[in-house]
C-alpha cells in the first residue's frame, strides 16, 4: 500500500505480509510495483545502520547533484520518528518537514527523493535502520543541516540536549547558512 504525505514525492510504502505459524513473509521491493505506483528510482547501493541508544539522531543529511540521492528507508529492529525536510529552491513546500513513525513490528517504509534532507531519531534500543539509495555514497558532495535548527521547528519528541550526535552532526551548519544545491522541478 502506497500513501502520500503532505511532501509531493515523500510517500509511506506498507507492503502486505503474509503470516502463518513461523512467522510472515513481505516483499519489500519491488521495481515492478513501484513502476506501477509512478515510481521508477533506480535504486544502487543499501546501507545498514545500528544505534544502541534511544534518542540516538541521524542526520539531516543529503548529497548534493550529480550524486544526490533518493532514499527508501525501513527498520529492521526497533522504532524510528523518520523525517524529510523540502529543499528545493522555488518548491512551494520548500523548508516545510515531514515526519513518519517506521518500526519493524509495522513494516512501514519511506520513500525520501532527492531533493530532501533526512534524519532520523531512534525511539527504541538496539535500531537497525536499512535504506536503499538511488546514487553511491559520494563525500564531497555530501551535507548536513543543524537537527534542532529552530527555523525547521522539527518535532523529534526528545530533548535535543539528550540527543545521541555524530561530532559530524553536532557541527552540522544552521539551516540559515544553508545554500540548496536543488531546484523544484529540476531533475537531480
Amino acid at each position: 500500500m502506497f500513501k502520500n504525505t503532505a511532501l509531493e514525492g515523500v510517500v509511506v510504502f506498507t507492503p502486505k505480509r503474509f503470516a502463518d505459524s513461523r512467522g510472515h513473509f513481505s516483499e519489500t521491493y519491488n521495481a515492478e510495483v513501484f513502476a506501477a505506483q509512478g515510481i521508477t528510482t533506480p535504486f544502487v547501493q543499501d546501507n545498514q545502520s545500528y544505534s544502541a541508544a534511544v534518542g540516538t539522531v541521524r542526520g539531516l543529511h543529503f548529497q548534493a547533484p550529480p550524486a544526490a540521492q533518493a532514499k527508501l528507508v525501513r527498520v529492521l529492529q526497533g522504532e524510528i520518528w523518520d523525517v524529510a525536510v523540502d529543499v528545493r529552491t522555488g518548491s512551494p513546500t520548500f523548508g516545510q518537514w515531514v515526519g513518519v513513525s517506521l518500526s519493524a513490528a509495522e513494516g512501514n517504509q519511506l520513500l525520501i527523493p532527492a531533493g530532501f534532507l533526512h534524519g532520523f531519531v531512534t525511539r527504541t534500543p538496539d535500531c537497525m535502520v536499512s535504506y536503499k539509495c538511488s546514487a553511491t555514497y559520494a563525500p564531497d558532495a555530501e551535507g548536513s543541516v543543524r537537527f534542532d535548527d529552530p527555523a525547521l521547528g522539527i518535532d523529534w519528541g526528545i530533548d535535543a540536549d539528550k540527543a545521541v550526535l555524530s561530532d559530524k552532526d553536532a557541527a552540522a551548519p544552521g539551516f540559515a547558512d544553508f545554500v540548496s544545491p536543488f531546484t523544484y522541478g529540476q531533475a537531480t
